[in-house]
């Protein structure tokens, strides 16, 4: 930044032991880019413009919707259908006109890696997809960024730095150090599917936004090789160690620009035998069929649709040999899977999945 920031602002964490004027003039000088506007980038963003962190990017190409409201607290009913990163934006400079803050409205993806992580120090995830955290990961390998992780699901939610600098100079573990192998398709629901408690987002984005903190400041120990693990239910938290070693894949930047992270995640089937809802709607040749549970909100009524729960599917492929069939879900995660089933079953059938799922016409 230009100027001195506003001592006075931060005077309760300046005369912490061991912060002081020069700890708070480093945040003034990071610059942090925060990968997703929602559940958790909302509370590390306002944690981090409070703090006085002089340059922040948000990344999000999402717009506000009403069942963000429960956990996505920078958020409010007169912003529903307003682009998260504008609203962010606006608020954060409200919250500290001292700071700047830089907002895309995209998917994050390569051309962002290229495009950002240069400019910025350290990466802040605040995604909820493993195709977006394996692009992130592997991209702040290549380009040297600590990456502060953070996930959540239902009642549970983790922590991490990876790719940290070591006092030996080298890095950190980082997320493939964790989960070498990305989890199958519908393997692991998100929060979308599988639901979260509103206020342990709120937990881990502040701890996300604690991690970042300590990184610019180097007070304390910040989570290196170490994931940290919370549990709403019973307040329970605890550490476990992550060790380095992981091969850094890919292994340069051509072959980081080639992968196909939605394929790599179980995101995207190569051929991508998917169809928007526009593509559906008012095809009576297509035979609509829901693979979620029973109990899973909202339920379809634009359309007929078939109720299979995807463990059930096996029993009932009979039914649907010989048929155009499209598979529905939550997300779409669940949808592929069905449709791998049925081709195993039956090669030459002609199946699809709703991209997106339910939440891309429910939402």
């Amino acid at each position: 930044m230009d100027s001195k920031p506003s001592y006075n602002r931060y005077q309760r964490q300046i005369i912490l032991k061991g912060f002081g004027i020069a700890a708070q003039d480093k945040l003034a000088a990071a610059k942090v880019l925060v990968i997703g506007a929602g559940g958790l980038g909302c509370p590390a963003l306002q944690y981090l413009a409070a703090a006085g962190v002089g340059h922040i990017g948000i990344v999000d190409h999402d717009v506000v919707s009403e069942s963000n409201l429960h956990r996505q607290v920078l958020f409010s009913m007169a912003d529903l259908g307003r682009a998260k990163v504008d609203v962010a934006r606006e608020k954060l400079t409200a919250l500290n006109p001292d700071i700047k803050i830089e907002t895309w409205q995209v998917n994050f993806g390569h051309q962002q890696c290229t495009e950002l992580l240069p400019k910025f120090d350290i990466v802040l995830d605040g995604t909820d997809n493993f195709a977006t955290r394996y692009l992130v990961n592997d991209a702040c390998v290549l380009w040297g960024k600590p990456l502060v992780f953070g996930a959540v699901s239902q009642f549970e939610g983790q922590v991490a730095v990876f790719n940290g600098l070591q006092k030996v100079g080298s890095r950190s573990s980082n997320y493939r150090d964790l989960f070498p192998v990305p989890p199958n398709a519908g393997e692991i629901l998100n929060c979308a599917e599988a639901g979260v408690l509103g206020v342990l987002p709120g937990i881990i984005g502040a701890m996300q936004a604690a991690e970042v903190i300590k990184l610019v400041t180097e007070i304390g120990a910040p989570l290196i090789n170490k994931l940290l693990t919370y549990n709403a239910l019973t307040q329970d938290v605890f550490t476990v160690q992550v060790d380095a070693g992981a091969k850094q894949i890919p292994q340069n930047v051509d072959e980081f620009m080639s992968t196909d992270y939605e394929v790599l995640c179980g995101n995207k089937i190569p051929g991508s035998p998917e169809l928007k809802f526009s593509d559906i709607i008012g095809r009576d040749d297509l035979v609509k069929v829901d693979v979620r549970e029973l109990h899973e909100e909202p339920r379809i009524t634009e359309f007929i649709c078939l109720s299979i729960p995807l463990k059930e599917l096996e029993w009932n492929l009979d039914d649907l040999e010989g048929k155009k069939v499209v598979f529905i879900c939550q997300s779409g995660k669940r949808s592929m899977q069905a449709v791998q089933v049925l081709k195993s079953y039956s090669p030459d059938a002609e199946v699809y999945y709703l991209s997106g799922g339910v939440n891309a016409f429910k939402s």
